[in-house]
């Protein structure tokens, strides 16, 4: 297994690519429950099957590598990703699981996409897990898909890395007073800094950005909600006690600017709270301390700069 820091490329794999397309490559045969059944009175299917499961119900759509780190981090013994391959193409073929690829002229992309299928949800109902998932979830389109993936890839970072992580969310729900509306973002990183005396905590709420085909009517949407949330914040909203840090995760780094243009077009600068930027492939640096990003006006000839933001909470 390559480690992040090692990974060589200049692209995010969760970046949107022109034309890209979502393809299934799982198995269409007809499997029974009586056959599942049989499989785990068998041996065959276990409890690191069981684990792969409740993964991928919690994330909705992982890649294997996602898969493999999450299990490290839950201390499940996985050997390798090989063997973790193995397992996930088991679990393909009792229809436990789902997979997809994405494709475009310039090819295949370099990972498959793992969800639920309906002998999946059986399984978790039996064990009165909550699993809210149906077939329609499969249908969503690449661009919703991409940024559950990196919204992913931010929380592992962050488990694996930053010195005092303390817990997660996935898809943390912010409601718009206002508005009166309820959206869920993408992903909720907790850090903690206990000492003997004091403790002093920070909410990081992740919003992935991804240039598909209408982004900026979609990111300008999103973003009076979260104006809305933050304008209006008293403690304890939506399971906050103190204001969380938003931080907007983009493609690259010339999509922060177009990210940052649509922002200061259309107003929607929160008054509480400065927003932070970050990109996937800063995720994949050894620490994290320094992978945030700020836009200071220069209040002479009104430009924005770019200064890189460091939260010592990380460690």
């Amino acid at each position: 297994m390559v480690e992040d820091e090692n990974i060589k490329t200049t692209v995010s794999p969760f970046a949107i690519r022109e034309g890209e397309i979502k393809k299934f490559d799982g198995k269409d045969a007809y499997v029974s429950i009586s056959q599942i059944i049989h499989k785990i009175n068998l041996g065959h299917i276990n409890d690191i099957h069981f684990a792969i499961l409740d993964l991928v119900n919690e994330f909705e759509f992982m890649t294997s590598r996602q898969i493999y780190f999450m299990l490290l981090e839950r201390g499940v013994e996985i050997k390798s990703q090989d063997k973790l391959n193995v397992k996930l193409e088991q679990m393909i073929k009792s229809k436990i699981l789902t997979r997809y690829f994405f494709t475009s002229e310039e090819g295949k992309g370099i990972y498959r996409v793992y969800c639920l299928e309906k002998m999946g949800k059986y399984l978790l109902n039996s064990k009165e897990t909550e699993c809210k998932w149906q077939p329609t979830d499969n249908t969503k389109p690449v661009a919703m898909i991409k940024k559950r993936l990196a919204g992913n890839q931010v929380i592992i970072a962050y488990m694996r890395k930053a010195k005092n992580f303390d817990t997660y969310r996935v898809k943390p729900q912010i409601t718009a007073k206002m508005a009166d509306k309820t959206i869920k973002t993408h992903a909720e990183v907790k850090i903690t800094k206990t000492t003997k005396t004091t403790s002093k905590s920070i909410s990081l709420l992740f919003e992935v950005v991804r240039r598909e085909l209408g982004w900026e009517h979609n990111f300008v949407d999103r973003m009076r909600l979260f104006k809305d949330f933050y304008d209006n914040f008293v403690p304890f909203d939506c399971g906050f006690n103190i204001m969380p840090q938003l931080i907007l995760v983009c493609e690259d780094e010339k999509h922060m600017v177009e990210t940052l243009k649509q922002i200061i077009a259309n107003n929607l600068m929160p008054e509480k709270v400065k927003i932070y930027f970050t990109t996937d492939l800063k995720q994949n640096d050894t620490t994290l301390g320094k992978s945030f990003i700020e836009f200071v006006k220069d209040e002479e000839n009104g430009k924005f700069k770019a200064n890189n933001i460091e939260i010592k909470l990380l460690g």
